[in-house]
């Protein structure tokens, strides 16, 4: 029921005569029609409410003007554009807006890394809300594929660049073989081979990737044949540099492809440096298998591979009940002892090593001075540019290896038989 004027309290003078809640019994309340009803004292401290009649009708609420749609928006955008720090800025001059075009859109999505169809819904959302200039097109992102449409084939499960020339003048960049290596690669879902800026001026360019091929010779032959391999300067890990210059994998003779290293020989694997260097690849001969794909001076070495065998035979040398090794535990906390022990470390891992000041204090001598030869070899050898005198610096570190060889030797003499034989050596890649 609606009252017109609602009931109304007042303070209690007191509980015998003027308190609403002590003079009325709740228990006696009405249970069927034939019980009266019960009767409610009227007191000064509750004034009964007084219901609506002819005298006092219900009243109706007024009409709220609606705001135009116009006013909405503008009120609304209002509120977006307002920042709350605005306030603690005081008399600070505001930004203006800034209205990207499809360059820079295009490369905002880019970044993103949106496909065809949630770039089209970004686009047309940031064009309802006017933020882009009026140039911009909704339907671009549908024709984007085009111009490196006619570039690009498929064929025998393979998706490859025919004509890289044309690849450079799409991109706008110029086409210099110089600067650029090809890089091959596969993991245990594709194939990959990408070119990358001697540099790193220019972002990577993908050339060829596959699902169904297998890191095999046929399938990198297969893969050179599609892209017309036209010396470049190609790089990878060891793997592909054998299947590069036809050598067979496995533990067998002459796995190295700079020199004729006998790996079967274990006796001579640590006192012996000067194994002769490759002169000729002729199949049937030293591990020869297959006919070499690229020309041997075409072929880089992996500076990874290099900083990651020489970390973990500096590793594998230093004594484990030593403070260096212990604090090497306790530096990767979260690394098994078992990979500490073999030096198993990769790239960010070796990168926190080389920044920490108290490694090298935890050294003995001889570990202190093949420790700097290492970081020395990293710092101005293994990097993108290198230093004026890094042939000094490796030549001292190869003499730094030899020292510290005695006990790298002892080293691997107890480990030999149960983490089996090495496949990187220092005095080797030096």
């Amino acid at each position: 029921m609606k009252f017109a004027i609602p009931r109304i309290w007042w303070e209690p003078t007191d509980h015998s005569s003027n308190c609403y809640f002590c003079m009325v019994d709740p228990s006696k309340r009405r249970t069927g029609k034939n019980v009266p009803a019960i009767m409610y004292s009227v007191l000064l401290s509750s004034i009964a409410p007084v219901p609506h009649c002819h005298e006092l009708p219900v009243p109706t609420p007024p009409e709220r003007e609606q705001p135009s749609l116009e006013e909405s928006r503008k009120s609304k955008s209002e509120e977006d554009v307002v920042d709350p720090d605005d306030n603690f800025k005081g008399g600070a001059e505001k930004r203006s807006p800034y209205y990207p075009n499809q360059k820079y859109l295009n490369d905002l999505i880019r970044y993103l890394g949106l496909t065809k169809s949630n770039a089209e819904l970004l686009t047309s959302r940031l064009k309802q809300w006017n933020v882009l200039v009026e140039s911009v097109q909704v339907t671009d992102q549908r024709k984007r594929h085009q111009p490196f449409y006619s570039i690009f084939t498929r064929q025998d499960g393979l998706c490859f660049c025919h004509n890289v020339t044309s690849l450079f003048e799409a991109i706008g960049i110029a086409c210099n073989q110089n600067e650029w290596r090809l890089f091959i690669d596969s993991s245990s879902r594709s194939l990959k081979a990408v070119l990358l800026h001697n540099g790193n001026k220019y972002p990577s360019l993908p050339l060829a990737h596959s699902v169904h091929l297998k890191e095999d010779y046929n399938s990198i032959k297969t893969l050179l044949d599609a892209l017309k391999y036209d010396g470049w300067e190609v790089i990878g890990d060891f793997k592909m540099v054998a299947f590069l210059m036809g050598l067979q994998g496995g533990f067998t003779k002459f796995p190295c492809s700079l020199c004729l290293w006998d790996s079967r020989n274990t006796k001579a694997r640590y006192h012996r440096r000067d194994w002769p260097q490759w002169t000729e690849f002729c199949v049937g001969r030293n591990n020869v298998k297959w006919e070499p794909l690229v020309d041997p001076r075409k072929v880089l070495m992996p500076p990874l591979h290099v900083k990651l065998g020489l970390m973990k035979q500096f590793v594998r040398a230093a004594d484990k009940e030593s403070a260096a090794f212990k604090y090497l535990q306790d530096f990767f906390p979260k690394l098994c002892e078992a990979k500490v022990k073999a030096g198993v470390f990769v790239g960010p891992q070796i990168k926190k090593i080389l920044e920490c000041n108290g490694f090298p204090k935890k050294l003995t001598s001889k570990e202190k001075v093949a420790w700097n030869s290492f970081v020395a070899v990293v710092s101005g050898f293994l990097r993108n540019h290198n230093v004026e005198n890094y042939v000094e610096l490796v030549e001292t570190a190869r003499q730094e290896s030899d020292k510290y060889v005695v006990t790298l030797k002892t080293s691997f003499t107890e480990q030999n038989a149960a983490d089996g034989p090495l496949t990187i050596r220092s005095q080797d890649i030096f």
